[in-house]
């Protein structure tokens, strides 16, 4: 497959999965520029805003919200930025759309502009434990 995206979904490449339904998944991102960046992707390819439909949108964000309220329950965020790079002019890379979740920590601008260079997460698999229990523990309503 073309689209590194579409490969994962289709279970044919690999990625570390925070949340997974009919029509959308949410993935660790390879490359974070903090722990817990995640991306939440549709499972129907579309390239950019110009050809998504608003539903798909309003869906992305509002799993993105999900998950950043998520990683604020637990020690990855006191904040979050919610990002959507549309086009390569815009910064976006895989040609899918996708919405970017960036858990933030208060003072964490040094660490954040560290993790624009380095980009890596040492222990990802127990990032995306935190957060897939933070969202099993919204889901039962604790």
């Amino acid at each position: 497959m073309s689209c590194m995206f579409c490969a994962i979904v289709a279970g044919e490449a690999p990625a570390i999965r925070v949340y997974d339904d009919d029509g959308y998944l949410a993935i660790l991102d390879i490359r974070p520029f903090t722990r817990g960046h995640t991306l939440v992707v549709p499972k129907r390819h579309t390239v950019d805003l110009t050809d998504t439909a608003p539903e798909t949108l309003a869906d992305m964000v509002a799993i993105g919200q999900r998950i950043a309220k998520a990683a604020r329950s637990t020690e990855l965020a006191d904040a979050t930025n919610i990002a959507l790079n549309d086009g390569p002019a815009a910064f976006q890379t895989v040609l899918h759309i996708h919405l970017h979740v960036l858990p933030r920590r208060n003072g964490d601008k040094l660490s954040v502009a560290k993790g624009m260079l380095l980009r890596r997460d040492p222990d990802r698999e127990s990032t995306a434990q935190i957060l897939r229990e933070a969202l099993a523990r919204i889901d039962a309503g604790r």
